[in-house]
């Protein structure tokens, strides 16, 4: 798998009425990429570097990406993102152990023993007070949780929680999640 954990930042939320993603309008991207080996963020003007890089990519990685960050993604994108990736959703694969769904929140300080940096709220009330680094930072914030996730998830097939001050575990099944490659006709695991 050559995946990019991704996570995105919007400049506006949610009216009462709707609730589609691609109704909102990005402000910011950030990913960490597994070939490379880095972390960046991206604004709407920037984002054709984004499309570069992710030429060296098979998989998108995120938490809630299915539902949220990829179809909002996708109204950017000069290809199709549905198509043209696999997807791997971190909440998706918890909702389906556990029946529900959980904040990241509560994921990270149960599998990492830490905490977002801030929240959805804050990064739009910042992008409108013209505060981009910040949420460029927040974005890679997350992207950097989601991924330490990812890897504890991958590793252990579960990740914990935290609710109410006890720790709880979920069991994932990361099979679909490993692809493999032949190289020289060796099976190995690439991320």
């Amino acid at each position: 798998m050559k995946g990019l954990v991704f996570d995105i930042e919007t400049s506006d939320v949610f009216n009462n009425e709707k609730r589609n993603p691609e109704d909102l309008t990005l402000a910011v991207v950030a990913v960490y990429s597994y070939p490379d080996n880095t972390y960046a963020a991206y604004t709407q003007e920037t984002l054709p570097e984004l499309w570069e890089m992710m030429r060296n990519i098979d998989t998108l990685i995120g938490f809630n990406n299915n539902h949220f960050d990829t179809p909002l993604l996708n109204k950017y994108a000069p290809m199709d993102l549905l198509k043209e990736y696999d997807s791997v959703d971190l909440l998706e694969s918890v909702r389906q152990s556990l029946g529900r769904r959980i904040r990241l929140d509560w994921i990270a300080a149960g599998t990492l023993g830490s905490k977002k940096s801030g929240d959805g709220l804050q990064a739009v009330a910042w992008w409108k007070q013209g505060e981009v680094e910040k949420v460029k930072q927040y974005c890679i914030d997350d992207v950097r949780i989601t991924k330490d996730i990812f890897d504890y998830a991958l590793k252990n097939e579960e990740v914990l929680y935290n609710d109410l001050g006890s720790v709880h575990t979920v069991p994932i099944d990361t099979s679909r999640w490993k692809k493999e490659e032949k190289v020289e006709d060796a099976s190995v695991s690439l991320f």
